[in-house]
């Protein structure tokens, strides 16, 4: 009990320390500092996430659009070759009309008349009349063959002023896209920024990596086992391309044979350092917008932002292999949809906070990294 009370006494008198009271303050303003920055941090990776996938469906809608002006453009271009066609037609059965009146002028009703009363040289006369309405025949003919021409020149003209309209409309659409995708872009670069003031430290840069690559862990480790179904998939698959020399069977039978799912200069290989730690896959350097492959057939089980990793896209092969297409501009592949070698299932870009566009491509076996260069034939 003295002990008791002997402690009581000292703590009502540390507790009326000035010094005591401001070191609990202190202690207080520091959590609160804390929680404000954890909270502000995670207020800006979501506005990142929510700017970096509006870009990449921004950036879908402009390549579509761009794909649409094409057709119109070829469109464009084959109606005007057609339109070249068919006046050059005209002015060929134009040539052979004058032709062809004069001819029937020379032989006129007069002549004609004669032709039929001359009795002195029947047989000249019948063919004379032959090739008298051979001409008239064909003067018919080629005015009709003028007619259908011109009409399918007119409808060309109108095909192409419709085919023009719808151009200059796609245009519009595509400045609008343009826009959006350069709004996006200023907007991201200005967070970006904000970003690397706030949290540019190398103590911080190595703890976000280190929470990254555990977060990917556990979402590897929650993904649902496909086995059973990618083995029906694949009996399907070979049914249909029974005899096509390319197909090289499961994954477990791919190693060293694998095609990169985009060309580039690798510009980080697997175990190369990375802020204290290593790289688990492989960076690819390729241009913001081109095509990303998928290596071999499989199910998506994973197709959205996250942090680290951007816009992250994670294909099930079986037998506890996975292949992992991170920093993505857009994703063209959902979860739950089933690829096959060379489908295009992304872009090439530089979300997840980047600064240059590359691909990071990873490999895993039940979990573990294992390195890419081991079973991509170079």
């Amino acid at each position: 009990m003295l002990v008791f009370g002997y402690r009581s006494a000292y703590a009502e008198d540390l507790q009326a320390n000035p010094q005591f009271n401001k070191v609990e303050s202190d202690i207080v303003d520091v959590k609160q500092d804390m929680q404000r920055l954890s909270e502000q941090k995670s207020g800006m990776e979501g506005m990142l996430a929510d700017i970096e996938k509006h870009y990449g469906e921004t950036a879908t809608s402009l390549k579509a659009q761009l794909s649409i002006i094409d057709q119109h453009r070829q469109g464009i271009a084959r109606i005007q070759q057609e339109i070249k066609i068919y006046k050059r037609e005209i002015e060929v059965l134009n040539k052979e009309l004058v032709g062809q009146v004069r001819a029937a002028y020379l032989m006129g009703h007069e002549q004609r008349l004669k032709l039929i009363l001359n009795q002195q040289d029947p047989v000249l006369s019948a063919r004379i009349m032959i090739y008298f309405n051979y001409i008239n025949k064909e003067r018919l003919k080629n005015l009709s063959n003028k007619e259908a021409a011109v009409k399918l020149l007119s409808q060309l003209d109108q095909q192409k002023k419709t085919e023009t309209e719808l151009l200059q409309q796609t245009l519009e659409e595509k400045r609008t896209e343009q826009s959006l995708l350069d709004q996006d872009r200023k907007q991201r670069n200005a967070l970006l920024t904000k970003i690397k003031q706030d949290y540019s430290s190398n103590e911080h840069q190595l703890t976000q990596l280190q929470e990254n690559e555990i977060s990917l862990k556990n979402l590897m480790s929650s993904l649902p086992i496909t086995d059973e179904e990618l083995a029906v998939n694949v009996g399907q698959n070979k049914e249909k391309i029974q005899g096509n020399t390319e197909f090289k069977g499961d994954f477990t039978t791919l190693k060293g044979s694998l095609p990169w799912p985009v060309k580039g200069r690798l510009a980080q290989t697997f175990g190369s350092p990375r802020a204290d730690s290593h790289w688990d896959g492989v960076l690819i350097e390729a241009n913001e917008g081109t095509d990303i492959k998928a290596v071999t057939e499989g199910k998506v089980v994973y197709a959205e932002w996250k942090m680290g990793y951007g816009m992250l896209l994670i294909i099930d092969h079986g037998h506890g292999y996975m292949t992992l297409y991170a920093f993505n501009q857009s994703l063209y592949k959902h979860e739950g949809d089933w690829v096959e070698a060379g489908d295009v299932i992304a872009t090439v870009g530089q979300s997840g906070g980047r600064s240059q566009a590359g691909l990071y491509f990873g490999i895993r076996q039940n979990g573990t990294p294992v390195d890419p260069l081991e079973w991509c034939h170079r």
